[in-house]
């Protein structure tokens, strides 16, 4: 089965189209890269996805049913879609622990968590003081609380310093050796390229290339071609 489908999708704005008629498949257990200039409609296909934006047409699926049907969304699915959306005067464990309680999950995930994306040593300190990446980072440990087996990601290396690619690509490696997904919207072709299974391109909401990579290919020609 398909982590994620995306079927006939279109959503417009008045009379701006940002998604048009958009078809594609994730495949279980891969890193699928989803690319495209900006104002592509990738950020809007992504909220489609995760239910935060109702399509004009069309539909969508996590695990075969569409969002809303999820029984308990935050164990199947995690998203990154800003790392702004924090409390400035909460520490990062209790913005964690909030979501915790309010989800009804296991006492023991806040840790683990922070763990994941090594905020550990920062854990009580407030986000006010957090620079970019490490939002990103907390961001990241807000969507692995749940434990879900598919992890949406809307540009998750702003922010991060070379160190910090290297490890957010370690991370994503491991994630989907597990059997797990990832959904991820870059722009940071040369870091993407070393770990996607699979590339999806679009540009003014349509598709435009969907498919592994070809043997021997470099990703940033292939998307300048295709969206040339």
């Amino acid at each position: 089965m398909s982590a994620i489908s995306v079927i006939h999708l279109s959503k417009s704005f008045g009379d701006v189209h940002a998604v048009d008629d958009l078809s594609f498949t994730v495949e279980s257990g891969t890193v699928t890269a989803f690319l495209g200039p900006n104002g592509a409609g990738k950020t809007t296909t992504l909220r489609m996805i995760l239910g935060l934006v109702t399509p004009t047409t069309g539909t969508t699926t996590i695990g075969g049913a569409p969002y809303p049907e999820l029984d308990r969304p935050i164990t199947t699915v995690g998203a990154v879609l800003e790392a702004t959306a924090f409390h400035p005067g909460l520490t990062a464990r209790a913005h964690l622990e909030a979501i915790r309680i309010a989800a009804g999950l296991d006492a023991s995930r806040v840790a683990h968590v922070l763990d994941q994306v090594d905020l550990a040593d920062a854990a009580g300190r407030k986000v006010r003081g957090f620079s970019l990446g490490m939002r990103q980072r907390l961001a990241l440990a807000t969507a692995l609380l749940g434990d879900p087996g598919i992890l949406v990601l809307d540009e998750p290396a702003n922010g991060l310093d070379p160190a910090g690619m290297r490890w957010l690509r370690g991370f994503l490696r491991a994630y989907t050796h597990q059997g797990r997904t990832v959904l991820v919207s870059t722009h940071v072709l040369a870091e993407i390229q070393q770990i996607a299974d699979q590339v999806i391109i679009i540009s003014a909401g349509r598709l435009l290339f969907s498919g592994p990579l070809p043997a021997g290919s470099d990703l940033e020609e292939l998307y300048l071609e295709v969206t040339g």
